[in-house]
């Protein structure tokens, strides 16, 4: 009776060490990397977009950055409730950033993010963001929606700019000048900032009016007919002509 138990007693020890073992060699070892390690980005949330030397909304940060800033993944971690990127961002800064401060083609949804984002927003901050979806997401279904926005934020821009140049072009200076009056209201220095954009703002002599040349709008009815932001856009464009056209 005691020489079975021993081997009893054996076959199980033995089978205990074999089947130990195997699961030993079963356990991975090799790191695993997160996707978004080397995929580039934007930065376009300035309220989030703090670059830290730690991934802690809590450290020592290194700078804001910009809007449009590009850059590059270099690792990712969470902390206090929120994802970090560790980033390398050009010509020399590195740190550490609130992951939902940063757009790309590398994450699905991102263009539904940007573009909630640009809808949010108001003044030349959202006309800027708008010009930075376009850029990174040629090809998203919410570009039509976007494009139509855009041209009736700009038209609106327009206005204000014509009520401005009036008022701040000096008259006599005008007068006493041999230039044309259109040539002052073109080189307003407030439309700078819209020129660097690629906004370009039409002038109709007779009325003193800007007016937003429609380049979204005809985006629009060229690559997307048939859609609804189509049919806006025509009517838009026509009225664009009307107000080109129209008298003292």
């Amino acid at each position: 009776m005691k020489i079975v138990l021993t081997a009893i007693f054996i076959c199980l020890s033995l089978y205990s060490i074999n089947g130990f073992g195997q699961k030993r060699r079963l356990v991975p070892t090799a790191p695993v990397t997160a996707r978004e390690v080397g995929k580039t980005g934007v930065v376009m949330d300035e309220t989030l977009s703090v670059l830290r030397v730690k991934p802690s909304l809590f450290a020592e940060p290194v700078q804001r950055m910009r809007r449009g800033r590009q850059v590059r993944i270099l690792g990712v971690t969470e902390a206090d409730g929120v994802k970090f990127f560790r980033v390398s961002a050009l010509p020399s800064s590195a740190g550490w950033v609130q992951a939902d401060a940063v757009f790309g083609k590398f994450r699905d949804g991102d263009d539904a993010r940007l573009a909630k984002l640009v809808q949010s927003m108001s003044g030349f901050d959202q006309i800027e963001t708008a010009v930075e979806f376009f850029n990174l997401y040629p090809l998203s279904q919410f570009r039509p929606a976007l494009l139509l926005l855009y041209g009736d934020l700009l038209e609106e821009t327009a206005a204000k700019l014509s009520r401005d140049a009036t008022s701040r072009l000096d008259r006599r200076e005008m007068a006493a000048s041999a230039a044309p009056l259109h040539s002052y209201y073109l080189n307003f220095v407030s439309l700078d900032r819209y020129r660097k954009l690629g906004v370009l703002f039409l002038f109709n002599s007779n009325t003193r009016q800007f007016h937003y040349d429609g380049s979204s709008w005809n985006e629009i009815v060229k690559k997307f007919p048939g859609t609804n932001e189509a049919a806006e856009a025509q009517k838009r464009i026509d009225s664009l002509k009307e107000k080109l056209a129209k008298k003292p």
